[in-house]
């Protein structure tokens, strides 16, 4: 069966909220504009697993009536287990800049802002990062800014560091300890030579695997009840993926 590369990047996210060597993933936030991690989301909750979903960007339904303010309070109570996390830059240090390129405060390219990412990065049991771009200009040997460290100097309080990260080549794993992602998995088509030209950090290579398609059950879920809940936020997304449109 065929399947968009957001399909195929949604079921990848659903197993890794899944992986049952990391931290039990029992209550997730996904920030605004996020769809293809919504829609993980969603797949993970449709598949029958006992998750509670925040999704800030809801338009309906938001579970926070004081915006994100309850959100960091969760947070740090250690109540979000997992978030997702992107940047204008990645670095192979898991280092996320969110500011902009050049001298501070980013004088060349301006990126939206930290915002809470740094709190949330450190206050999270585990962070999946996630950028659909996999090119140099993002995935740099070290960010202009760092919004959000990937790692921090012993005796410094964090809960949890990112597990991996997905982009539109493949899934990278990071080890905290080591300061490092391994390549772990390449999407269809993909090779590691073209996924070392196209990042500008330095990696480890493991036993790189081909990622799993998503199967039909998935799709079906996707294209079906999932599309069905994102319809009303994330309009566009359904129209371009599911060719879906709401009937409003």
């Amino acid at each position: 069966m065929s399947f968009a590369p957001e399909e195929l990047l949604a079921a990848t996210l659903a197993r890794l909220i899944l992986d049952p060597t990391a931290h039990p993933a029992r209550h997730i936030a996904v920030g605004a504009a996020s769809p293809i991690p919504a829609a993980a989301c969603w797949l993970v909750a449709k598949q029958g697993h006992p998750v509670r979903l925040s999704l800030l960007h809801k338009r309906s339904g938001n579970p926070f009536t004081e915006g994100t303010r309850e959100l960091f309070d969760l947070t740090g109570q250690g109540r979000i287990d997992l978030f997702f996390l992107g940047g204008g830059q990645i670095d192979g240090q898991a280092n996320l800049n969110l500011v902009g390129t050049g001298g501070w405060p980013g004088t060349e390219v301006r990126f939206p802002g930290s915002f809470g990412s740094a709190f949330m990065y450190f206050m999270t049991h585990r962070t999946i990062l996630f950028r659909e771009e996999h090119s140099p200009r993002v995935l740099v040997d070290r960010v202009a800014n760092i919004s959000a460290p990937g790692i921090s100097a012993p005796g410094v309080f964090r809960r949890g560091h990112a597990q991996a990260l997905v982009t539109g080549k493949c899934v990278f794993r990071f080890d905290p300890a080591a300061a490092r992602f391994t390549l772990e998995s390449l999407h269809p088509g993909e090779t590691v030579e073209g996924v070392r030209a196209a990042t500008g950090f330095d990696f480890d290579v493991g036993e790189v695997k081909p990622t799993p398609p998503p199967t039909e059950a998935e799709l079906a879920l996707l294209r079906g009840p999932i599309c069905d809940e994102m319809l009303e936020t994330y309009p566009e997304f359904c129209a371009r993926v599911f060719g879906r449109r709401s009937a409003a």
